[in-house]
């Protein structure tokens, strides 16, 4: 299971709640949600991007985040879209301080909201 930050998370719904378009689970570089579209900012600066836990490729080892991303997703690159204005755990997300976990399997991906424990980061 793969888990997403709230903190990371909103910046990417916002996006693209903001441009009234979908959302990407992506698997290539690393494992990040991402929004279709996006409107760069004046001064260049790209989408935003938000990275599963353990698999960042600017954070985390690469034998570490590839091994997570290929045992979570399997072996090929992938995109999955997702509707954050009519999906109820974005909305969760987006309006709390939820996290996000991801769950994969042949068959379906499974998305829950997952509150943080008291005194647990």
């Amino acid at each position: 299971m793969l888990r997403f930050k709230n903190a990371d998370l909103r910046p990417v719904l916002s996006e693209a709640l903001g441009n009234q378009c979908k959302i990407l689970l992506v698997k290539d570089h690393g494992v990040y949600f991402m929004s279709e579209h996006d409107k760069r900012f004046a001064n260049g600066q790209p989408r935003q991007l938000a990275y599963a836990v353990g698999c960042h490729p600017e954070i985390d080892p690469f034998d570490q985040w590839y091994a997570l991303a290929h045992h979570e997703l399997g072996g090929d690159d992938m995109a999955e879209y997702f509707d954050p204005a009519t999906d109820e755990v974005f909305q969760r997300i987006f309006n709390s301080k939820d996290d996000l976990t991801v769950a994969v399997t042949p068959t379906s991906v499974t998305l829950c909201a997952v509150a943080l424990r008291r005194g647990k980061l």
